[in-house]
């Protein structure tokens, strides 16, 4: 671990939204696999993973959702990658998905039935999201926030600019996405994009809030 604190705070100066890419410049498929490799690492509540990372590179796809992504059309055509992350939308306890978290665990008879049972507990009593699908895909949406903030973190990390994304018509961009064949609609749905690149000019710095205002300490 050869990484420093100085590099690590350099980095998250280094970060900014970038709006404008350099066209002529590309992300390369190693880059990118080592930037979706920190999503699928990244945490998540109760280890389910409820998250899918589409990589969107296909020109008429990226047509389609200019007109109804006012937050991203500006960087489409010169972006090296546009990810769509998914975010799962039946994660209930009692669901198939939830049961095959416990089995990637190696967990099956008593203990499975046991970590389910922990989960319904989370679910109804402590969270109380399971009987709302709105809700439970919330949730699921959560989670695959930290994963973007790992990606976009770990692209600074080796210089790569990138640009979080909600500004576009959700409804319109499921249902074009859906109906390019890339997910169910019933089983997943879009929680956030994200594009990656080089910038075309200097961007400026970020402002926020002193340390002051935003950390408390409770001794």
């Amino acid at each position: 671990m050869s990484v420093s604190k100085q590099d690590v705070l350099d980095a998250f100066h280094f970060r900014t939204a970038c709006r404008y890419y350099d066209g002529s410049r590309k992300v390369s498929r190693e880059d990118m696999d080592y930037i979706l490799e920190l999503g699928r690492l990244s945490p998540s509540s109760v280890g389910s993973e409820p998250w899918q990372f589409v990589v969107v590179q296909d020109k008429a796809l990226r047509e389609a959702i200019k007109p109804v992504g006012w937050g991203v059309a500006g960087q489409l055509d010169d972006c090296s990658h546009l990810v769509v992350i998914l975010a799962k939308k039946n994660a209930r306890y009692d669901s198939d998905f939830m049961r095959e978290v416990l089995l990637r665990r190696g967990l099956s008879g008593e203990k499975l039935e046991a970590g389910l049972a922990v989960y319904k507990k989370f679910q109804v009593e402590d969270m109380k999201q399971a009987e709302n699908a709105q809700t439970l895909f919330d949730w699921a949406a959560k989670q695959t926030y930290i994963a973007l903030g790992n990606m976009m973190t770990g692209a600074a990390l080796i210089g790569i600019d990138s640009c979080p994304i909600e500004g576009f018509e959700y409804e319109a961009v499921n249902r074009i996405l859906a109906e390019a064949g890339l997910f169910d609609p019933a089983e997943w749905g879009v929680a956030t994009m994200v594009t990656f690149g080089y910038r075309s000019k200097d961007i400026s710095r970020k402002a926020r809030k002193p340390v002051e205002e935003v950390v408390r300490w409770v001794e």
